[in-house]
C-alpha cells in the first residue's frame, strides 16, 4: 500500500473518526454504565461472553457514522461472522468492537473500551482505542507513530534482568492444546495473568506497563486495533510459526504481542513456536 492511498483514504479524516467514537461512548455508551437492567444483557456462549443493549447500540451509531464519514467504506463488526470476506476485499474496512471488555461493563469495572480499526486488503491503515470511563484515547496510523491523549507513545523494552508480565487467554477460550502451550508461561523469570479487555491490555503493551501478551483466538475485532497501536509505538507480533498476526485469520496460535521484538520472540518460544 503506497503512501498515497493512505493519504487519500484518511486525509484529515483521523480527529472525525475520534469525534464519531466519542460520541458513540457518550451517546449509546456511558449513560448505560452500571444502570444496566438484567433483559439489558443477554449470554452469547456462556457467562463469560455477554452482549448487552450498550455494544448493540453503539454498533448501530458507529456503522452509519463511520461509513458516512468514508463513502466507498463498509463495516465489520463483531456480531458479523462474515468480516474476513469484507476483510480481503477491495473496499476500506471499519473494523469495530463497541464495547470491548464486556463482561467487565457489565460488572461496572471501567476497565472497558471501544475499538474501531480501519483496514483495506487485509493491511491495517489506522486504529482508534478509547476507554471512556477511564479518559484515555489512543490512536495509531500506519508508518506515523502512536499517541495517548495527544501525546506519543512509545512501548520501550523491559527492564533487564526483571520477570516479564503476560495477560494471557482466559482458559474459557482455549483448547487443550492452546492451554498445553500456554502453560509454556509458568515459568521462572514470567508472570502470567488471565487478561482483561484485549483492547486496553494491548494499550498496556504499548505504553510499556505491560510487557506482552498470549492470545488464543483470533477475531479481528478484538485485535486489529490494538495490534496496530502496538507495532507503531514500538513493538511487535508474532504467532506461533514466526510470522506477523494477520487479521485475515488462518494464523497459528496462540499468538503474542510484545513491547520488542526480542521479548515476543521469547513468548513465541515459551509458547512452543517453531
Amino acid at each position: 500500500m503506497s503512501e498515497e492511498f493512505l493519504e487519500h483514504v484518511l486525509g484529515g479524516r483521523t480527529t472525525e473518526v475520534e469525534e464519531a467514537v466519542r460520541k458513540a461512548a457518550a451517546v449509546e455508551i456511558m449513560p448505560r454504565f452500571r444502570q444496566l437492567a438484567a433483559d439489558d444483557i443477554v449470554e452469547k456462549n456462556g457467562p463469560h461472553d455477554l452482549v448487552t443493549v450498550a455494544d448493540r447500540a453503539a454498533e448501530a451509531h458507529l456503522t452509519a457514522s463511520l461509513t458516512a464519514l468514508l463513502p466507498g467504506s463498509v463495516e465489520a463488526v463483531h456480531a458479523d461472522p462474515a468480516v474476513y470476506d469484507a476483510l480481503r476485499g477491495d473496499a476500506p474496512v471499519w473494523i469495530v468492537d463497541p464495547v470491548d471488555g464486556t463482561r467487565q461493563f457489565v460488572h461496572g469495572d471501567p476497565a472497558f473500551c471501544t475499538l474501531v480499526a480501519l483496514a483495506r486488503h487485509g493491511e491495517l491503515l489506522a486504529s482508534w482505542t478509547f476507554a471512556p470511563a477511564l479518559d484515555a484515547f489512543a490512536t495509531a496510523v500506519r508508518g506515523r507513530g502512536a499517541t495517548l491523549n495527544g501525546l506519543p507513545l512509545r512501548s520501550g523494552s523491559p527492564a533487564a534482568g526483571a520477570p516479564i508480565e503476560v495477560a494471557t487467554s482466559h482458559p474459557d477460550y482455549t483448547t487443550p492444546d492452546q492451554k498445553a502451550a500456554l502453560l509454556g508461561l509458568v515459568t521462572e523469570g514470567v508472570n502470567p495473568r488471565p487478561c482483561g479487555s484485549a483492547g486496553l491490555e494491548y494499550l498496556a503493551v504499548a505504553r510499556g506497563t505491560l510487557d506482552a501478551t498470549a492470545f488464543s483466538w483470533e477475531y479481528a475485532w478484538d485485535h486489529a486495533a490494538g495490534l496496530l497501536l502496538v507495532t507503531e509505538a514500538g513493538g511487535a507480533h508474532t504467532t506461533l510459526a514466526g510470522e506477523p498476526f494477520r487479521i485475515t485469520g488462518g494464523n497459528a496460535l496462540p499468538f503474542t504481542a510484545a513491547r520488542d521484538t526480542a521479548t515476543a520472540e521469547r513468548v513465541r518460544g515459551l509458547l512452543g513456536g517453531r
